[in-house]
């Protein structure tokens, strides 16, 4: 498969070739848990539809703290490939994978035992509660098939090859669009068969992703003179790779602490959220894999020493990310109650008055947050990923913060959580903009 060379052609045309893909692939990806949220808010019912919500945001915060990690391996195996230092990125390799390997298993054994007091953190009402347990207890089951998936993904993305990981996260997503109908509506499991289904289709895309780059990659197989312990190496991928996952996980953290601010609001506010957070993420997934395209893009082109292409690549990515945030703006707003209607039934008025409400306080705002998605992706690259931790403090603190001060006060209730996010966004791409132009 043809890997792309970020580092020569037309800018806006090599960067749009490479992002596509991978917003495909993002998007594809995000069908996992949709597909769940569709069929069991349609099917089974309101309480099952906020159970597998509120399990989702759970899910994406321990998932980030492993995509953190195998993005920053990314970058160092994207500045390898620039310089065409294949020894280094085969060591970085074998080192990379052990560190996260032996972190999903920590993680993994971690979630199981403390699945209860999850729950409890996140104030999951009692009529919830039994629901979104089950539904974890086997999601949980699929977290290794999360780390190999994305693992080989970083590593084809980062040499070009956006390609792959769309095929078979395409061949994941059809697989469990189709097993969650069968297993919910043929085998009534209920929201069991549709966590099985999911973790059944994980476990394609990891294993799939995997074996094609083991027989159509021989130059990343490693041999014993790779496989052995290099601290300069091990200290620059953990570097790179901690910092990414520390700031992927906090803005995933933060998300999750206004889950359970949110959950304390009770099932419909829930339900609700649910649903528009799913066309909240469809909307801006495919900003977030531009400015991951983007890192890419300004890694490579920093390990061969093309700092006016970095500049100009800037300015292209700006002008894209601005355009494409304007016109998903115009139709999230214009059609919230409609997309809403693809998850909530047409007679769960108070679910899609609430759910209409957030969709067009957040809309309004895309642009704010396709720009930090740029930011994240340009201080990552240049070796600076506690940048983008800052951003993602500032950011999420201020969103945290907001939306228990806001919520608390009566006239505003629920819609000051809503209202916090752009704020925080707002405050996080000033902070971006000022340390860019300062050490540019």
């Amino acid at each position: 498969m043809k890997t792309l060379d970020l580092t020569k052609g037309n800018i806006s045309k090599t960067l749009l070739q490479f992002a596509l893909p991978m917003i495909m692939g993002n998007l594809l990806q995000q069908m996992y848990n949709v597909t769940d949220t569709l069929i069991v808010g349609r099917y089974i019912g309101r309480e099952a539809l906020a159970a597998v919500g509120s399990a989702y945001t759970l899910m994406t915060f321990l998932n980030s703290i492993l995509l953190g990690f195998c993005m920053g391996s990314g970058v160092m195996f994207s500045v390898c490939y620039g310089k065409r230092d294949t020894d280094r990125m085969k060591q970085g390799m074998f080192l990379s994978f052990v560190m996260i390997g032996a972190l999903t298993l920590v993680i993994n054994v971690a979630v199981f035992l403390g699945l209860d007091g999850i729950l409890v953190f996140l104030r999951v009402p009692d009529e919830v509660y039994g629901m979104m347990r089950e539904y974890l207890w086997i999601i949980f089951w699929g977290i290794t098939a999360i780390f190999i998936y994305n693992y080989f993904a970083s590593l084809l993305r980062a040499i070009g090859n956006s390609v792959v990981p769309l095929v078979f996260l395409g061949v994941s997503a059809v697989s469990n669009i189709v097993l969650d109908l069968v297993f919910v509506l043929i085998f009534h499991r209920g929201i069991a068969g549709a966590a099985e289904a999911t973790v059944l289709a994980q476990i394609f895309s990891g294993v799939g992703i995997a074996w094609y780059t083991w027989i159509c990659f021989p130059e990343f197989r490693l041999g014993r003179a790779w496989m052995r312990w290099d601290f300069g190496v091990l200290k620059e991928i953990f570097h790179l790779s901690f910092l990414t996952s520390v700031q992927q996980s906090v803005m995933n953290f933060g998300i999750l602490m206004v889950q359970g601010l949110v959950n304390s609001f009770g099932p419909v506010v829930m339900a609700a959220f649910a649903a528009a957070v799913k066309i909240d993420s469809f909307a801006y997934m495919p900003v977030q894999d531009f400015g991951n395209a983007f890192s890419t893009f300004v890694a490579q082109n920093f390990g061969a020493g093309e700092q006016e292409r970095i500049r100009r690549g800037i300015r292209s990515a700006s002008f894209c990310t601005l355009v494409f945030c304007l016109m998903i703006t115009a139709g999230v707003c214009l059609f919230a109650r409609e997309l809403l209607l693809i998850f909530v039934r047409s007679e769960e008025l108070e679910v899609l008055a609430v759910g209409v409400e957030y969709l067009r306080i957040e809309g309004a705002f895309y642009c704010l947050i396709g720009f930090l998605f740029l930011f994240y992706g340009y201080f990552r690259a240049m070796r600076r990923p506690g940048m983008s931790v800052v951003l993602t403090v500032i950011s999420l603190g201020t969103r945290v913060v907001l939306a228990y001060t806001l919520s608390a006060v009566p006239w505003i209730g629920v819609r000051g959580i809503w209202a916090a996010v752009p704020i925080g966004w707002l405050l996080a791409d000033v902070a971006g903009l000022l340390a860019a132009r300062k050490n540019g």
